[in-house]
């Protein structure tokens, strides 16, 4: 029997996937209502997106987008419709470890993750890296990168909510579950990343 545990599950990996190809202004608001329970908003929003925007999903994005929003009342024809693409294997960015515009922006932000992390017993690890477009166009954007053992959906919502509180207004938060099969996309930006928070504990097995 599916749970909503399971539905929850499924949509967090298909959003997680969908980083780095859908715009930020429309992902971290996905997320937010993901973690906030609102399936059925993601279920009429996210194949309107997908076809808005032109992106195509793999053969394991579209089952997760099934198994994720069927259910919750999305539009059958709407998800068939929704373009298919062998492989992911490339992205539209580069990473580094340090802001590429030298600027120290990340103090607060480092503090204010750090007491909300602090002894979090789900913790594997907290990272961080910093995101262009290829093309050069645009501000760099911080990615905080985070595994963690369970309740990935809730722990996304939290942490961009800490930091649109501290100003970033489209937050680049990535809670990855341990052990998962991670996209080009979080390969890229954890090989370029350092820890985060080295001052803070995390869980370690």
């Amino acid at each position: 029997m599916t749970t909503a545990d399971d539905h929850s599950d499924s949509c967090h990996e298909l959003l997680l996937r969908l980083a780095g190809r859908l715009p930020d202004r429309q992902l971290w608001r996905l997320r937010d209502w993901l973690a906030g329970g609102a399936i059925d908003a993601l279920a009429r929003a996210l194949p309107l997106t997908l076809l808005r925007e032109r992106v195509a999903i793999t053969a394991r994005e579209s089952m997760l987008l099934n198994a994720a929003l069927l259910d919750a009342g999305a539009d059958a024809g709407r998800l068939h419709a929704v373009p298919w693409v062998d492989q992911i294997d490339e992205v539209d960015y580069t990473f580094t470890s340090e802001s590429p515009e030298r600027v120290n922006t990340g103090d607060s932000e480092a503090v204010m993750l750090g007491a909300v992390l602090h002894g979090r017993t789900e913790l594997v690890d907290v990272r961080g890296s910093w995101r262009r477009h290829r093309s050069g166009v645009g501000p760099a954007t911080r990615i905080v990168l985070v595994t963690a053992t369970t309740g990935c959906a809730r722990l996304t919502g939290e942490l961009q909510r800490v930091l649109r509180a501290l100003g970033t207004h489209e937050p680049g938060v990535e809670v990855m579950p341990e052990g998962i099969e991670l996209p080009p996309y979080h390969r890229a930006a954890l090989a370029a990343s350092e820890p985060l928070l080295p001052g803070v504990i995390v869980h370690q097995g």
